[in-house]
């Protein structure tokens, strides 16, 4: 006969098997660390530098000179964890990234943030000042925790109907270390809530919305497109981040401010991008005066839509003439 204690030993574990598969239940499938998570022990300091290489030698087509010149929005960067995404390429954009990709307004996506933030998901947000030109600099001071160690920023283009350019969840931290630099060149991206095709365009909504895409030299492929290059097969970087880690010593610290940069970093020089030109159809056959059989000409035109740039395709013959034909004759009377 079984003693008291080994019952109640027997009911005990049984009663804790039942405990562990209701908390694997609820818990959910047990996820494998991916890379992701950062187990340094302390946090790390970082200066972010943007900058900008809009320029009209690298970016020649339609370049804004005025109403508004080329700039730069405020930069908005934020450290987060795996489970907050600022933006995401092939993915719709929220209404924060929405508003600040047209507008520029940052109310919205900090709002975002600001949420986020409460469920532990988000640690910090920065930002800087925004650039009055194309080509420069801004910089701001970060504090990177192992529980947030990705980082993801976005920038606004300025002319342009919801283009920016940024970066998404890059992660600073490698397993239980803090990386000491990282470079990165950055593209412009559509996020995909106005339709238009330049700079400078009018407002025209997407409907419906379409997913953030990377633009190309040959993506939209229109040649209406400001970005539109088809002798490039990659356009040149319109502007890079620069992530340093900083000393944590006072004595030691850096002191950055904005469009300020330590004479370790140096602007980027790119070659000039050629621009070929534009022109438009021939306009229709002028009719010829006089009779045909003595020598008479019809004369065609085309006007120029894009002057060359960079050493670009030269702009052909604008005007035409062949001889006449009877139907195109008028006699005169």
């Amino acid at each position: 006969m079984m003693s008291s204690e080994h019952l109640t030993c027997g009911w005990l574990q049984q009663l804790l098997v039942i405990l562990v598969k209701l908390c694997l239940t609820f818990a959910g499938p047990l996820r494998p660390l991916n890379g992701t998570e950062c187990t340094a022990k302390s946090p790390a300091s970082y200066i972010l530098v943007f900058t900008g290489h809009w320029s009209p030698q690298a970016f020649p087509k339609q370049y804004p000179l005025f109403r508004p010149p080329a700039q730069w929005s405020k930069l908005i960067a934020v450290s987060h964890n795996r489970h907050f995404q600022l933006w995401e390429e092939s993915a719709p954009a929220s209404a924060g990234v929405q508003n600040f990709a047209e507008l520029g307004v940052t109310v919205e996506l900090m709002k975002e943030a600001k949420e986020a933030r409460r469920k532990r998901v988000v640690g910090a947000m920065y930002r800087t000042a925004g650039i009055p030109n194309g080509i420069g600099h801004s910089s701001t001071e970060m504090l990177m925790q192992p529980r947030s160690s990705l980082l993801s920023l976005m920038v606004k283009m300025i002319p342009s109907p919801d283009w920016f350019v940024g970066v998404n969840s890059i992660n600073l931290c490698e397993g239980n270390q803090w990386k000491q630099e990282v470079t990165i060149d950055l593209q412009p991206y559509d996020a995909g809530t106005d339709s238009g095709f330049t700079f400078s365009s009018p407002n025209f909504p997407t409907s419906p919305q379409e997913n953030i895409t990377k633009i190309t030299s040959q993506m939209p492929n229109h040649p209406a497109n400001s970005f539109y290059y088809p002798r490039l097969k990659d356009l040149p970087p319109i502007a890079s981040i620069k992530i340093t880690r900083q000393s944590r010593s006072p004595e030691r610290q850096t002191q950055m401010s904005n469009h300020i940069l330590p004479n370790s970093i140096s602007p980027q020089r790119f070659s000039a991008t050629p621009l070929d030109c534009e022109v438009s159809l021939w306009s229709s056959w002028g009719l010829c005066l006089g009779p045909c059989s003595r020598g008479g000409v019809r004369h065609r035109t085309r006007y120029i839509l894009l002057r060359p740039a960079n050493a670009g395709t030269p702009c052909p013959e604008l005007e035409e003439q062949a001889e006449c034909v009877p139907y195109s004759c008028m006699k005169l009377q």
